[in-house]
């Protein structure tokens, strides 16, 4: 059986159409739809640990990474959230497992910062392909653009030098891109179906898709976003900012950009799927496809994403599953609460494999030993079991079982959020600044904490229980350090 996993970074779980809709109005993805009608639909997946890195770091291992235990700085990188780093070196990923059990393997990303120095995130891939020129990725160091350009893309009234220096590096990025076709979206999946096409003739293929959109910035073809807008401005920059004082004008024109690059990203996963289709790929391949979080476009006064306060429009994900034997899913539903790091050990149990992995060092000795003709290394060739934070939650999709996790924990920066099928909980890792929502009044409406404090302080412990018993010292002291948030409780969990 080959696997396919398709993670798609910023992409809302409500700006899928079968999911539902944003408050700005219904997003058209009719290829996802098409596709979740042949699956299971997950659609109370969290993530593990947050942002991108974080969370591609607990994806690709199926390992925790919150509570962030080192404080990750590497030369040739920015200094990002706790968990901004490589993966571990002790720790072994899906496609270094599946490589040592005969599988092909590759990687195709447009994340620039997967391969930054320093990064390993293509360990394990017989091949891997980064496509150039995302964001401000150092692709292009000119011509610069005019102020015509900018003025474009950012309404003169959000400008400063920051902003403004951020946006000139995008656009001599996309300088070349004149068509649909050159978008990154529109190139990683082209070149994941070249991949497919050259190694149709291996017995086992595990392609792992990347796509950075709908991430920011959110340029698309004007068709895309006449869909959702023909009189607002364009605005493609997440601002990360309050926006009380930023016109609604400006904001809508937001959502138009963002909306049409989502439809874009369904438009290229048709190319995708009508390829499967094709190649009569999809008997044979098991399919999930994720997200890694979502945005706030305007909702809570924000635009950009964060983890405290934290909200359901970026930390709620899904999960598509789509299994080659047709009489599994094809659209059932699950409401079962899942993480990231349950993605691993769930496909390795529907293909049969076991968690296990052997040292690559021995595979070197036997080949020295071969072409030198002597022992190079005295070690004996062992296999290890990895025990992974993440656990197969087939089953309980085939038998319809109810409860798979008690709660979900999700690390993002100095702060941590604890869900449970009533309850919605976050706060520093200090246990100040509480938050406490009762998810079954349907909103996020009203902070209960102080009411509350024995399920405050029950739900910090299980945050803390998670965190392995203890929080490390520098993201207390940076969690010491933010100050409270608006309506947040001054009640301390501990």
């Amino acid at each position: 059986m080959n696997v396919i996993l398709l993670i798609f970074d910023s992409l809302r779980r409500d700006c899928i159409g079968i999911l539902g809709n944003p408050p700005w109005g219904k997003v058209k993805t009719p290829n996802l739809d098409r596709f979740a009608g042949e699956s299971f639909i997950l659609g109370r997946c969290y993530p593990e640990s947050l942002p991108t890195l974080p969370a591609r770091r607990a994806i690709y291992t199926g390992m925790r990474v919150y509570p962030f235990n080192k404080d990750i700085y590497l030369k040739g990188d920015i200094k990002g959230s706790p968990g901004w780093g490589p993966i571990d070196e002790d720790r072994s990923t899906l496609s270094e497992i599946l490589q040592q059990n005969g599988y092909t393997t590759c990687l195709i990303s447009d994340i620039q910062h997967m391969f930054k120095p320093s990064k390993n995130f293509h360990r394990g891939f017989s091949q891997w392909q980064w496509i150039r020129g995302y964001e401000v990725d150092a692709y292009k160091s000119g011509p610069l653009p005019d102020r015509s350009e900018i003025d474009k893309y950012l309404p003169k009234e959000i400008q400063n030098e920051i902003r403004i220096n951020f946006l000139s590096q995008c656009l001599m990025n996309i300088q070349e891109v004149k068509q649909e076709e050159d978008y990154s979206v529109a190139k990683v999946m082209r070149q994941s179906v070249k991949w497919l096409e050259q190694n149709r003739d291996k017995d086992k293929l595990f392609l792992t898709i990347e796509a950075w959109s709908p991430h920011e910035p959110w340029f698309v073809p004007s068709y895309y976003r006449e869909m959702y807008s023909t009189g607002y401005p364009q605005q493609v920059l997440s601002l990360y900012c309050d926006t009380s004082n930023i016109s609604e004008n400006i904001i809508k024109g937001t959502q138009a950009n963002y909306s049409g690059m989502v439809t874009m990203c369904d438009r290229w996963f048709g190319y995708l799927y009508e390829a499967l289709y094709n190649m009569s790929m999809l008997d044979n391949t098991l399919i999930v496809i994720t997200s890694d979080h979502g945005h706030s476009i305007g909702e809570n006064n924000f635009l950009g994403k964060k983890g405290y306060p934290s909200y359901p429009e970026v930390f709620d994900t899904f999960i598509f599953l789509r299994h080659p034997d047709s009489s599994y899913g094809r659209g059932k539903k699950s409401n079962i609460l899942i993480q990231h790091t349950d993605i691993p050990a769930t496909i390795l149990d529907i293909i049969g494999v076991e968690p296990k992995i052997s040292d690559e060092r021995f595979k070197w000795a036997d080949y020295f030993k071969g072409l030198l003709g002597k022992q190079m290394f005295n070690q004996k060739s062992r296999v290890e079991k990895i025990n992974m934070h993440g656990r197969s939650f087939f089953n309980h999709l085939v038998n319809d079982e109810p409860k798979f996790r008690e709660n979900v924990t999700i690390g993002w920066g100095a702060a941590v959020t604890v869900i449970t099928n009533k309850w919605w909980f976050n706060c520093r890792v200090d246990g100040k600044g509480a938050f406490l929502y009762d998810l079954e009044e349907g909103t996020l409406s009203q902070n209960i904490a102080d009411n509350n404090p024995d399920l405050v302080r029950e739900l910090f412990n299980i945050a803390l229980e998670d965190a392995g018993g203890s929080f490390p010292d520098y993201l207390v002291d940076m969690a010491k350090r933010q100050e409270d948030v608006p309506g947040c409780s001054v009640l301390a969990a501990f």
